[in-house]
This record gives structure tokens, sequence and C-alpha cells, in this order.
């Protein structure tokens, strides 16, 4: 189990880096074409990678049963590529108009967002998370409103994004550890690239030169940021725990600034930095504050024979329970 733990974990940091690299191929696509085909062109990219490479995955592992595609996993690919549609949609529009930095750190306030969905299931919320909730609150406030207490346009839409994105980390937390994660993968990209495509047919322009002047940003986005990213999620989802999935997969906030300022010579005020600092440590805070453990059940006869005390339960713990 610790094995399978440190390999999901490493699988999500590699993806978070994936993922905040991508900020940039999404930025530099629009350049040529609208958000909605950036969208639809790099996910059905990414499906035509994923779908035929299916069968021969399989093949190299002849000892792990594959059971058949049934209507479950359409129905769960599909919620999946529904969520993933309106999340990658309101972030690639929001993208227009706002920057890479404030796009990355506003969208990983999905690390708070998904306990807080929780709340809706009947999951407790400790007092970690609302401290983690202000300073996030703090924090962009001071990256994302100017003068005059404005607010821009694309800040908003990544911020409706993060909500969307916390309901499709838990989506692949439920599904992914019921079916076959790759083939979830392949169902929810050809679910979102679908989606895509049909906006962009009824509210974009579509012209062939331009899209093969997208073609550089349109490859890294749907090879690396889809077909790589998001079925490393998929795959490393499957032995993790949606809020420490979200944790580390956050991390792409910090890897965007990064790759913005490298690439895009992207800079923030004094204020946008300590901002982000202040995100940052607020979805820290969320996930690494110390939880109540549950109260051990009290011994009976039938648990505990007479005598024996916790000598009955060797090696029990209160984590165990």
């Amino acid at each position: 189990m610790r094995k399978e733990a440190l390999r999901a974990d490493l699988l999500m940091l590699l993806t978070a880096m994936i993922w905040g690299s991508a900020f940039v191929a999404q930025r530099l696509g629009m350049d040529n074409i609208g958000p909605f085909l950036y969208s639809g062109l790099r996910f059905a990219l990414a499906a035509l990678i994923l779908v035929p490479l299916l069968p021969i995955l399989q093949r190299l592992s002849p000892d792990t049963p594959v059971p058949p595609v049934n209507r479950h996993l359409l129905f769960g690919g599909g919620l999946m590529g529904l969520a993933l549609a309106l999340g990658i949609n309101l972030q690639q529009v929001g993208l227009l108009f706002t920057s890479v930095t404030n796009s990355g750190f506003i969208t990983g306030l999905y690390v708070i967002i998904v306990p807080l969905l929780g709340l809706l299931i009947g999951h407790k919320t400790g007092l970690g998370i609302w401290l983690g909730a202000c300073l996030a609150v703090v924090g962009m406030f001071l990256l994302s409103v100017g003068e005059g207490f404005q607010v821009a346009s694309g800040d908003w839409l990544q911020l409706a994004g993060a909500f969307v994105w916390g309901v499709h980390v838990l989506l692949v937390g439920f599904f992914a550890g019921r079916h076959d994660p790759l083939r979830l993968a392949a169902v929810q990209f050809v679910t979102c690239a679908l989606i895509s495509l049909l906006l962009a047919v009824l509210f974009e322009e579509i012209r062939l030169d331009a899209i093969i002047a997208a073609g550089p940003a349109i490859l890294y986005g749907g090879v690396f940021g889809v077909a790589i990213g998001f079925t490393l999620q998929v795959v490393a989802q499957k032995h993790a725990i949606a809020s420490h999935a979200a944790i580390i997969l956050s991390l792409e906030a910090v890897f965007a600034a990064i790759a913005g300022a490298i690439m895009l010579g992207e800079s923030l005020e004094l204020r946008g930095y300590f901002g982000c600092a202040l995100m940052f440590g607020g979805m820290l805070l969320a996930q690494l504050w110390p939880r109540k453990l549950p109260p051990l059940p009290a011994p009976t006869l039938t648990e505990t024979p007479a005598g024996a005390g916790e000598a009955g339960h060797p090696g029990r713990s209160r984590a165990a329970l």
C-alpha cells in the first residue's frame, strides 16, 4: 500500500508540472483560434492517441482482467467528460482576459473547494478548511482586485471553473476506483472533445490556416496536457484520497506561474506575489491541518476476551479504525 501511495503521489506531482506548463500552450493557442476550438482539437487529439493504445496496454498486462465496456463505465466517463468540458472551457475563455499566473492560482482553489463540496454529501469540514479558505480569499483579493475594486472578468471565469474542477476531482476519485481508469479517461476525452467542438461550430469561425498556425500549441496541449496529464490523474487517483490528490495537483499553480514568467515574461506587483503566497498557504493549510481522529468503539465481551485489554487487538490503532 505504501508503494502504491508513493507511486500515486509522484504521478500526481508529474501531472501538476504538466498542467502548469500547459497553461502557456493554452494561452498561445488562442492567438490563432478560438477557445472552444482549441479545447475540442486538443481533447480529440488526446482521444485519438489513447483509444488505439487501450488494447495494446491490455495485452501488456495479461494477468489483470479488464471487464467489458458497460453502461456504468460509459455513464461515469461521460459525467467526468461533461464536468471536464465545462471546467476546461471556463478556464480557456478566462485566459483571454487574465494572465497565466492568475489563472493557475485561482484554478488551484479547488483544493479548498473539494472538501467544502464534501459538505453537500455529508462529509464534515474541520477548522483547517475554514482557515485555509479565509487565507485564500484574502490572497485572491490581493491578486485579482485592482483599482476601484474591479476584478477582471477572466478571474471570475477562473473562479467559476475552480468549482467545476472541484466536482471533477470528486467524480474521478469516485469512478476511478470502480472502473478501468484508462477507459474512463478515453470516454471523458471523447465527451469533452465532442462538446467543445460543437460549441466551436456554433460560436466560432473555423479556418484551416488558423488551425495549422496553432498546431504547436494544440500538439503540446493535446499530447502532454491531456493525453498524458489527465490520464496520469485518473490512474493516480485510483490509489489516492480525493482531498490528498487535490493538494498535490494544486501545485500546478506554482508551475503555471514559473512557466508564465519564463516563457511569456509575466510579472506581478508585490501585492500580487503576496496574494499568490497567501492562496497557496491557504491550500496547504486546508489539507495539512490536524484532523480529529474518530473515537475508538467501546470494547464488548464478544470483541475482547476478559483480561485481554488492548492486547486483544495487537497492532490496532485509531488510524486503522
